[in-house]
Parts: structure tokens; C-alpha cells; sequence
């Protein structure tokens, strides 16, 4: 499948993920969860690794976690990006796993949206 295709069908998968794990949330966090954009991502840009993320990283929040974005100077609106192609081979090119996978990386990244740090992140099985 030429590399094009393959990127649109594993968009439409992971879009698909992240929409169903939305549905699934509470209502409040429901709420706060589709204000934060989410972008798909073959891989991380040049600059993501100049910060010293590692190449097959599978997900990053980056911008300001819900309740400090007037605690900097020039907050960047929350995003959160999913780098499909790392995803993909962590999932070892299995489509069910790999929805799996867009899933926990999605809730993940939004628990740092939401302010949680890596320990109660673990706590609640999103490590």
C-alpha cells in the first residue's frame, strides 16, 4: 500500500479511536476533552526531537494543561499530537491493537492535558 494510503487509513482508524474513547468519558471531562485539538502525525518533526524525544514516540501534549493557561506569558493552545507510524509498529502492524493502542496514547496525553503527572498517570493505567 503506498505509504500515502496507508497514513489516510490509519488516520481514519485512530480518528475513529480517539472519538470513541471521548464518547466513553464523563461528561465534565467529555466536555474539556474535545476543546484540545488533536493532530495526526506520521512522525515527530525535527524540532520534537531536538527537545530529546526519543523518534518512535507515540504520542505529546504540548501547550498549557487545563487551569494554567493564564500563568504564562504566551500560552500555546493545547494540542495533542499522535505519531501514527510509531504507533503503528508498537501495535506490530495489527489494526486492533494499534486501535488500542491510539486509545491509551490519546487518554494519556490528555490526563497531561488535564494536569496529572506520569505517577498518577500510572495510577489510573495510562502509563
Amino acid at each position: 500500500m503506498p505509504e500515502n494510503a496507508r497514513f489516510a487509513r490509519l488516520t481514519k482508524i485512530a480518528a475513529d479511536a480517539v472519538g470513541g474513547a471521548q464518547r466513553q468519558l464523563p461528561p465534565e471531562i467529555r466536555a474539556l476533552a474535545r476543546g484540545v485539538a488533536v493532530h495526526y502525525e506520521a512522525a515527530p518533526a525535527a524540532d520534537v526531537l531536538e527537545e530529546g524525544f526519543e523518534s518512535d514516540i507515540l504520542g505529546l501534549f504540548t501547550g498549557s494543561a487545563h487551569g494554567t493557561e493564564l500563568q504564562h506569558d504566551n500560552p500555546a493552545p493545547p494540542q495533542i499530537l499522535l505519531y501514527l507510524e510509531s504507533l503503528w509498529d508498537f501495535a506490530g502492524e495489527d489494526e486492533d491493537a494499534f486501535r488500542e493502542e491510539v486509545r491509551l496514547t490519546y487518554l494519556h496525553e490528555l490526563g497531561h492535558y488535564l494536569g496529572w503527572d506520569e505517577d498518577e498517570l500510572t495510577a489510573r493505567g495510562l502509563d
